[in-house]
């Protein structure tokens, strides 16, 4: 039962926090309120009447308007143009693409949402697809809005920016729901917290519950939010890259003369601001985009110009940075997709036919090592929450002999209890003596899972500096700033005399 007699009342100009892990039941709820669903009992009360919605229109009529995880606009559109679908104002049979305009420079001034009317969302970064939604919920004159996990995909700077967004629309009398499972974002900004497990409401608590205390009501049970490791004993040089050079998909260098290594048993993290090459960087890596100079060699073998297919088949597993668009296939099931990059081998097939037997016992086992909340292995991906995706492309990867294991933003979107785990799998790699590379924009990830920790600045590694290097100067480095670091610009691994 996704809900459970579950309640919930949100105050006029209150920002309300759902919190929940992953598969708790959030989405479901805010669907119902929302006409996208319909409960089977209980009902909803707006402003002291109890209403139906059928569709999201009766809830729009409502005053409830709500922004999407993955967000519901067309790309080749333009902002104006994504504003009006739906509410279209037309002046002799058309859209009348001026006061589409206008409404959308009013509502952007007053609530402090600064976009271009006339940019195509295609072209725009994802903080502002997502400033574009909340526009258009505002042109429908709603009161309540729904934001559904609305940080999951954005910088830390553009997590910030809707922080403030919030906060202004909360000023303004707007009552918001925020779907989330991040904890520091919850105490930041919610009035209340509501928390679900498995369909039930556990408590409501104030933001000045200590996040310990959230996580257990979350998950159930006791959760340690640090990263318990043992000192790193390196190996050999497992992944080498020299003199790397990559362009975007613009033609523009991204990745500019980069050198690194990751050494067996050890991690080295990445850490920027989202778009200064680490996307470039991983992808040339693991052969999804071509070099224009420098190579990429693991145990001394070329990888530099390899497919995908190759450099994962040659003991290299990999957790790309969008699941949706790299990770899963959502129209295959649960199973198919645990068996994506094996299912010609043996035991699971060959280049002719599956062998479905096989499939089906391997599914099964890693769903319950890596626990993936799933109705059933052959559920098709598209009905799981976001967080157990991701579990299903950790299980993939991590269910093979690896010599590297490439993780790009292996947390995104993921709950408390599923960062635990997904963490404690990769430390497990480290352990058994895999390199690990880990690229990530939430640099408590980065400080908490790396032995080393290389600083990204517009396509250039600034620096390699210890986990235990001050917040202020990773900060400082992350913006490009090196003068207050003696040597900064080194890239050597750390060795047992030093940092060379």
């Amino acid at each position: 039962m996704a809900n459970d007699h579950i309640d919930l009342t949100v105050e006029p100009g209150e920002v309300h926090a759902l919190l929940g892990e992953n598969g708790a039941g959030k989405s479901t709820l805010m669907n119902q309120l929302y006409g996208l669903l319909q409960p089977d009992e209980g009902e909803i009360v707006v402003d002291g009447q109890v209403r139906t919605f059928r569709s999201p229109r009766d809830a729009i009529a409502a005053g409830i308007g709500m922004v999407h995880q993955h967000f519901m606009l067309v790309p080749v559109f333009t902002v104006a143009e994504n504003i009006a679908l739906g509410a279209e104002k037309v002046r002799a049979g058309f859209l009348d693409r001026r006061r589409a305009r206008r409404e959308v420079l009013e509502v952007s001034e007053r609530y402090g949402l600064p976009v271009d009317p006339d940019a195509l969302i295609e072209n725009l970064p994802v903080g502002a697809q997502q400033r574009v939604e909340i526009i258009k919920a505002l042109t429908r004159d709603v009161d309540l809005l729904i934001l559904d996990e609305p940080t999951a995909v954005l910088t830390p700077q553009e997590t910030e920016e809707l922080l403030g967004v919030m906060r202004g629309l909360s000023d303004a009398g707007k009552s918001i729901v925020f779907i989330t499972h991040k904890l520091k974002e919850v105490k930041a900004i919610a009035d209340r917290i509501t928390v679900i497990r498995r369909g039930r409401t556990v408590a409501t608590a104030s933001p000045d519950t200590a996040e310990e205390e959230l996580a257990a009501l979350m998950v159930g049970r006791a959760v340690s939010l640090e990263v318990d490791k043992a000192p790193a004993e390196p190996g050999r040089e497992v992944l080498t890259v020299s003199g790397l050079m990559v362009d975007d998909d613009r033609g523009v260098r991204a990745v500019d003369n980069v050198d690194l290594t990751v050494h067996a048993g050890e991690v080295l993290g990445i850490a920027g601001v989202q778009g200064n090459g680490q996307t470039e960087l991983v992808e040339a890596i693991m052969g999804l985009r071509r070099p224009a100079a420098g190579s990429i060699r693991v145990d001394n073998e070329d990888l530099t110009g390899m497919s995908t297919k190759q450099i994962l088949r040659s003991g290299i597993g990999y957790v790309p940075e969008d699941r949706s668009l790299d990770g899963v296939v959502k129209e295959f099931t649960v199973a198919e997709n645990l068996v994506l990059d094996q299912y010609d081998r043996p035991p699971y097939g060959n280049a002719f036919q599956l062998d479905p037997g096989a499939v089906a016992a391997s599914a099964r086992e890693r769903v319950e090592q890596f626990d993936i909340r799933t109705s059933s292995p052959d559920a098709t991906v598209s009905t799981l929450s976001g967080g157990n995706q991701q579990k299903v492309v950790v299980a993939r990867e991590l269910s093979r002999p690896l010599r590297l294991f490439v993780a790009a933003q292996p947390t995104r979107g993921v709950d408390v209890g599923s960062i635990e785990f997904i963490h404690r799998r990769i430390i497990h790699e480290r352990e058994v003596g895999t390199a690990v590379l880990v690229v990530s924009s939430e640099l408590d990830e980065v400080v908490g899972l790396a032995d080393r920790i290389a600083v990204m600045y517009r396509g250039r590694i600034l620096a390699i500096v210890p986990p235990d290097t001050p917040r202020e100067e990773l900060g400082l480095l992350m913006a490009g700033i090196t003068e207050s670091r003696p040597g900064a610009g080194a890239t050597e691994p750390a060795t047992e005399e030093g940092t060379k």
